[in-house]
Order: structure tokens, then sequence, then C-alpha cells
């Protein structure tokens, strides 16, 4: 089922906010969730569907920070150098406090503010491929993106729609999984994939 929000052209390009990221930090995490991060990125690994690895974002929320993979070489072997622990989101201003040796990707702040709004949620899982979102079109809600990826709005409406799902589509290539632990993901993943 598709929600249209807001009809626009499918071939107007949404914009990318500019995010100012402040390094706390460039040494490597040390977070306990690493081994986390491995389990859930082998069970990936053996989707046939997600043969590109690098269109996968998978975080964890770590006290009052989160552990996210930045852009990722070979997925099933994620290295702590592709990993950060972001420290601080500022929404209104697009600011990100990261620890780590890589530049965090542009959908970070959407998944930090996913595990700060909603403290039942520990691991989101975003993978990027339209074809998967073509597959699975009519079983989940599918958002139209009218608003730029990392602003304020656009989070506020990907929140909304988590209110009464754990798997949701972003308009044309992104479906987001969130849950309580890495076995309810990769059961999601399981049965949707």
């Amino acid at each position: 089922m598709i929600k249209d929000v807001n009809v626009k052209s499918d071939k107007e390009k949404i914009k990318k906010l500019p995010q100012q990221v402040f390094y706390s930090s460039r040494e490597e995490t040390n977070c306990p969730l690493i081994t986390d991060m491995l389990k859930i990125s082998r069970k990936i690994n053996e989707k046939e569907s997600l043969k590109d690895k690098k269109d996968v974002i998978i975080s964890f929320t770590y006290g009052k920070r989160m552990l996210i993979n930045g852009l990722v070489g070979d997925y099933p072997n994620i290295k702590r150098t592709e990993l950060l622990e972001i420290v601080d989101y500022d929404p209104i201003k697009n600011n990100l406090l990261v620890m780590g040796s890589t530049e965090p990707l542009i959908e970070t702040s959407i998944h930090f503010m996913i595990h700060h709004a909603r403290k039942e949620i520990k691991v989101v899982a975003q993978i990027n491929k339209e074809d998967i979102l073509k597959i699975i079109k009519n079983e989940i809600p599918i958002l139209e993106k009218k608003f730029p990826i990392n602003s304020f709005e656009f989070i506020k409406q990907i929140l909304k729609e988590l209110k009464d799902n754990k798997i949701i589509g972003i308009k044309n290539d992104v479906v987001l999984f969130v849950g309580k632990d890495v076995k309810e993901i990769e059961e999601m993943i399981d049965k949707t994939l």
C-alpha cells in the first residue's frame, strides 16, 4: 500500500541538506556491540537478493550513543575502521558529534533520531535497493520523499509511520527494519526477503 502524503513527480530529485560532522575522536570504536554488528552482517550476506552489500546500513543503540556503519567496502568482513559511534546529533542544526575514523553516511541522522525517539528500538537495518522494494511494496507502507533526506521534517514523517509498523519503505529505493534486538531483525529480513 502506497501512502501518497504529497504527490510529486518521481523525477524530482530530493536534495540533501548539508550535514556538519564534528569528531570528538578519530580512534576506532571499542563498542561492545561490534559482535552483534558482525552477526547481522553475516546473516545479510547469506541473502542472495542482497549481492551489493554496500547498500546496507545497520545501527544499534549503545546507551545514549549509536553504533553505525559508514561506507563499507566488504560488508561480510566489516572492519572497525568502517564503524562509527555517534555521540550526539542536533536535528535543527544538522550537526553530528562522532567518534571513529570514517565519514558518516547521510542516513546517519535518520537512524539516530529513530533510536532516540523510540527507546524500544535497539536495532535499525536499512537496505537501499529498488528491486527489493518493488518485490514487497504491497506488504508494507511506502512513504513519499517530500522533504530533503536528512531534514527534520523527513525524520518526523518516518517516525510517524514507525508508530504502527516495524518495516516501512521509502519511495523509491529504501526498506527500513526496526526491532528490539538482532534476532528480531534477522527474522523480519528472513520473512520479508
